[in-house]
């Protein structure tokens, strides 16, 4: 159904909308009955240009063949209106890479290209998209929009996610989702590409600031990222080895094997947590393995689009 990571050129990410496309493209390829028929049109038809009329909406192209002004009549604009927001956190940029390529991503390099992916389906959809990006601070935010020029702002700002150095940083997650939340008024889709890992261990306040992202009948999905190898199954070399918590920079000494049973133990009941949290809720909860395909979050916008 979705083109693996695999079937593309291992290589640094040079270009997001590119490869959004190639993903994309590969996965309405892949599925039996595509929907999708139609949408590349952009609007439905021409009316002659009437003195006084805006003129950002002149076919400039049709003139050159016709010497005639005529504007592009939209159909609707937009369909929908959806909001993706990526956790910046020290957490998500792990496993540390000094390279992001195709068949090596960490947890912030596999949230940009997905959210890349998923603008490039809504776009297909003619859905606005807007993002927020947050860390210890609200480092990114963009309304919901549906031109061309918009979508390739924010495409430029997810490979800035994807080249920029890693830093320390912690975050209280529910603090920005407040904030988040005030700022969207109309009813939409929102997206949240998180590890779900911060500095307070109650998850209460975490799970008050989605319900705010669920005021005004908004359809929430979080997208629970995470390195399955590494941060659930707990797969290491039995040696010994140094973990450091990328956020606070505490240390510990050990033998992986040592914990590996209680561990599992423990992120199998954080998992199962969340997910019953999400259901008590009604927020769409989607785990998602930064070394699988992108066809989980594509196919999971279609279902909950339909739904909407």
């Amino acid at each position: 159904m979705a083109i693996n990571l695999s079937e593309l050129k291992s290589s640094e990410i040079k270009n997001l909308d590119l490869l959004a496309k190639q993903v994309v493209e590969g996965f309405i390829t892949g599925m039996h009955k595509s929907p999708y028929h139609g949408f590349s049109v952009e609007f439905s038809e021409h009316k002659l240009y009437n003195k006084g009329e805006d003129t950002k909406h002149i076919d400039w192209k049709l003139f050159a063949k016709t010497e005639k002004l005529y504007t592009k009549k939209y159909e609707e604009e937009t369909n929908l209106r959806c909001h993706i927001i990526i956790d910046n956190s020290s957490s998500m940029h792990y496993p540390v890479k000094k390279v992001q390529n195709l068949n090596d991503l960490n947890k912030i390099g596999f949230s940009a290209v997905a959210a890349a992916c998923l603008i490039e389906l809504l776009k297909k959809q003619r859905d606005a998209v807007g993002l927020s990006v947050y860390s210890d601070s609200y480092e990114y935010y963009a309304p919901e929009k549906g031109s061309d020029r918009h979508r390739k702002m924010l495409t430029h700002q997810l490979e800035t996610l994807l080249n920029k150095p890693k830093e320390t940083k912690t975050t209280d997650t529910y603090q920005y989702l407040h904030e988040i939340a005030q700022k969207i008024h109309r009813r939409s889709m929102i997206f949240l590409f998180t590890d779900m890992f911060q500095p307070s261990k109650d998850n209460k306040e975490l799970f008050d600031a989605l319900r705010h992202l669920k005021y005004n009948k908004h359809e929430v999905i979080l997208f629970h990222t995470f390195d399955k190898e590494l941060e659930y199954n707990f797969d290491f070399e039995n040696t010994p080895k140094k973990f450091v918590d990328v956020e606070t920079g505490e240390q510990i000494n050990l033998y992986a094997d040592s914990i590996k049973e209680s561990y599992q133990k423990e992120i199998g009941n954080f998992f199962e947590n969340l997910k019953n949290k999400c259901l008590q809720y009604k927020i769409n909860y989607v785990p998602v393995n930064v070394r699988d395909n992108y066809n989980k979050a594509l196919t999971t916008y279609l279902v909950s689009r339909n739904k909407f």
